[in-house]
């Protein structure tokens, strides 16, 4: 399998109501690469620098069946990560002002 590095691992921040909500309790919710939770909590603490990361939780989802026409199909497959700072952390910037 190839290298990857810290900063491929995190593609891109979930922005809904739902995680918006468990941002108060210092959990963010990310896309991610399929990577261990190990990878995950050092790319996230090297990206966003002052971030102690206490917990990390994965899930993977399938894609969803989309038919059109006839023929059927799926999405893509991707694997979203929630992240929980431990209570001396500094907040992600990224997120501030949503």
């Amino acid at each position: 399998m190839a290298d990857i590095k810290y900063y491929d691992v995190i593609l891109k921040p979930v922005i809904t109501e739902k995680s918006m909500n468990a941002m108060a309790e210092k959990k963010y919710t990310f896309l991610v690469h399929p990577a261990t939770k190990s990878q995950i909590k050092e790319a996230v603490e090297k990206m966003f620098e002052g971030t102690e990361v206490a917990k990390v939780n994965t899930m993977n989802n399938d894609g969803k069946v989309k038919r059109r026409g006839v023929t059927l199909g799926r999405t893509d497959k991707y694997k979203k990560a929630i992240v929980k700072l431990t209570e001396a952390s500094k907040e992600i910037e990224i997120f501030e002002g949503l």
